[in-house]
């Protein structure tokens, strides 16, 4: 099986519209405190604060998605419906930086992100020739303007703490025959100097995308990885986007890791409740298989002292790609949202 093939978090200009609130975020419906909200009232139970931070120190967007879902399904006096979505909006997922505005988008995330004590997860997914042309592709149209992308988010990140999941799929496309050869040499530059950017940072973590327990033999990646510019990384992302058991992952990431000088890695459970679909085409199983549930929620508390987190990178309930009834990749999917979330186990 190849890669998480149209990962599909790409949200377009969503990120853009959703950071313009950014400074408010810290005023109205956030709070710096631990915990969740108490319910009282349809206004104040749709409230999203944030994880205790000694368990989960990244931020919950308190005006994500998915909490503005929480607060329609409330006010529509759907207050079931609103309790299960409520489980993926109180969870801190990945803001998908958007090629608008790269830079506000970056400052807004890890301003509101820091006043509320928190660090921001960030997704950097625009290499140019990204996705090799299904459900997410796209990209920054050359190198120049992705060099550009990536100081945007350099600049607007600044001294704050932020944690980057570095282009999901790149490296593994460049092993699995998906993107042509020429562009081989100039992604691996990319890679490398947005990887050397900025870890030049004060304050930020970086993790280069390695595929998923399904794909292959860590033996096709390792090397790939270090000309991506994996030592200089802080380690490496797998299962983005995908459904395999976080046990397996940590099999397929324990098992890279000692190939690339025993860097530690971060898992995305955000979906991996029930493990991967194992019916139909083996190429289509990725996208918004049936059946599927939230995973373990985001924490830096691991079964192995290699897995530095559990992080929500894909964002649930958003599709995968228009299969099996989705609407485009990286668009809310209200249906698909409920069944993950009540098929999670709290």
């Amino acid at each position: 099986m190849y890669g998480s093939r149209g990962v599909g978090a790409f949200a377009g200009g969503r990120a853009s519209a959703v950071v313009l609130g950014a400074a408010l975020l810290i005023t109205g419906c956030s709070s710096s405190g631990d915990g969740k909200g108490e319910d009282q009232g349809d206004t104040a139970g749709a409230v999203i604060t944030q994880q205790p931070k000694e368990t989960d120190p990244f931020w919950v967007n308190p005006d994500g998605i998915a909490a503005r879902k929480v607060a329609e399904l409330r006010e529509d006096g759907e207050k079931a419906e609103a309790e299960q979505i409520r489980k993926i909006a109180e969870q801190p997922v990945g803001e998908w930086i958007s090629p608008e505005n790269p830079e506000e988008q970056a400052r807004g995330f890890t301003e509101a992100a820091d006043k509320a004590g928190r660090t921001a997860l960030l997704v950097l997914y625009n290499v140019p020739h990204r996705d090799c042309g299904q459900y997410s592709q796209g990209g920054a149209a050359d190198g120049n303007a992705y060099r550009a992308f990536v100081d945007g988010v350099a600049k607007g990140i600044g001294d704050r703490p932020a944690t980057v999941i570095l282009e999901p799929d790149a490296v593994l496309h460049l092993v699995d025959g998906c993107t042509p050869e020429q562009f081989h040499e100039e992604r691996y530059d990319l890679l490398k100097g947005a990887v050397a950017q900025l870890k030049g940072l004060k304050n930020t973590k970086v993790y280069l995308d390695a595929g998923n327990a399904g794909w292959g033999n860590p033996d096709q990646i390792f090397e790939p990885l270090k000309w991506a510019g994996i030592d200089q990384a802080d380690g490496f992302a797998v299962n983005v986007s995908n459904f395999y058991s976080t046990e397996d992952s940590i099999a397929y990431g324990k098992r890279l890791s000692a190939k690339v000088g025993g860097k530690p890695f971060v898992i995305d459970t955000s979906r991996n409740g029930n493990g991967p679909y194992t019916e139909g085409a083996a190429d289509e199983r990725w996208c918004n298989p049936p059946g599927r549930a939230l995973g373990e929620t985001p924490t830096v508390k691991t079964a192995d002292p290699l897995v530095d987190a559990y992080l929500w990178v894909k964002r649930p309930g958003e599709s995968d790609g228009e299969c099996k009834g989705g609407p485009k990749a990286g668009q809310w999917w209200p249906e698909y949202a409920l069944k993950l979330a009540q098929g999670s186990t709290p």
